[in-house]
């Protein structure tokens, strides 16, 4: 049963998005057992499904906001064991995220401050360059440009079959990583912006001595804490209970697009999707970690790297260190 401090879960809150929908079956699954495990959960989740939304956000839209109090019962979920609230937002995986951080859970929840976003579990993998269309990973993302550590959690299959694997291994990393973290974001909403930081970079200067370099681990900690760096789960169906630490790998979409019979007034018709996947093997990555039946635990710089807020080139090559169970060793301190 979780224990209330000030109206506060002792370990408090979690923010749950995803790309899939509110009543996608790995998010119902997640909420479950994080609910289970006594993890107050407080959800921004688009009402429809949103997959491969990337970054897309609506502007000068008004996106309606609705609370699932609903799905609570229907769930199963037990307010005795942790808080639970719900809600739907009528936009893409980054509007809840901007609308949820910029002021709408102080609208509708004011006295919620949650500390770590889990955006997921998404059907289906989000690999290699599917970080750049995932809107799972883009609402992470959004999260991270917000100050705020996240998350995103996807099951390398679009079957259901394993998804209860996934969100075991999804709930594993969020306990791991909450070790790690302060009860209350110290980034949030970015009120100040350190430039200096030592996790970050300097280009276009190469400093011959980083000032991450006598603590690169605790450096990554702090990238983590503060939203410049994120964290992307990707679980096989047939998960083998292994977890490893990775770097993105290579894949290829071939023949993805389809061609139709146009209407009279058009002309032509394509359809994405469908398309034959090769893998070109990369040591130490997530395609090839998935393919080998383990979990992977990919550590991404949240800015790009010309950013003044991305990561030191340097201490890139510190979140490919794993501890002994697999996971990122900077999340052990």
């Amino acid at each position: 049963m979780s224990t209330m401090v000030n109206d506060t879960p002792e370990a408090g809150w979690l923010l749950l998005t995803n790309d899939d929908g509110i009543e996608a079956p790995g998010f119902r699954l997640l909420a479950q057992a994080l609910n289970e495990a006594g993890h107050a959960i407080i959800a921004f989740a688009p009402s429809d499904n949103n997959s491969a939304a990337g970054m897309r956000i609506n502007l000068m839209k008004p996106m309606n906001l609705r609370a699932r109090d609903d799905l609570i019962s229907e769930w199963s979920l037990d307010e005795s064991k942790a808080p639970v609230r719900l809600f739907e937002l009528d936009g893409t995986p980054c509007d809840t995220m901007i609308v949820a951080l910029d002021g709408g859970i102080e609208h509708v929840a004011p006295n919620i401050v949650p500390r770590l976003v889990v955006s997921g579990v998404n059907l289906g993998p989000n690999m290699s360059q599917d970080s750049y269309h995932s809107g799972t990973m883009g609402a992470a993302r959004e999260a991270g440009l917000y100050g705020m550590p996240a998350i995103a959690s996807s099951l390398g299959s679009f079957e259901l079959e394993g998804m209860e694997q996934a969100v075991k291994a999804t709930v594993d990393l969020i306990e791991v990583v909450l070790d790690v973290l302060p009860l209350v974001p110290e980034n949030l909403r970015r009120p100040h912006v350190d430039v200096s930081a030592s996790h970050l970079t300097r280009w276009p200067d190469v400093p011959d001595h980083p000032a991450w370099r006598d603590d690169p681990k605790h450096a990554l900690r702090t990238a983590f804490r503060h939203g410049e760096l994120m964290l992307n789960l990707n679980v096989p169906p047939a998960w083998n209970g292994e977890v490893t630490t990775t770097r993105l790998g290579m894949r290829w979409y071939r023949n993805a697009v389809s061609f139709g019979t146009a209407e009279a007034d058009q002309t032509a018709l394509f359809t994405i999707g469908g398309a034959t996947i090769d893998h070109t093997p990369v040591p130490q990555s997530d395609c090839d970690a998935v393919d080998a039946g383990r979990a992977s635990v990919s550590c991404l710089p949240v800015w790009p790297q010309t950013h003044p807020l991305a990561l030191d080139d340097g201490l890139l090559k510190w979140v490919l260190e794993a501890s002994e169970g697999g996971y990122p060793a900077w999340i052990q301190s």
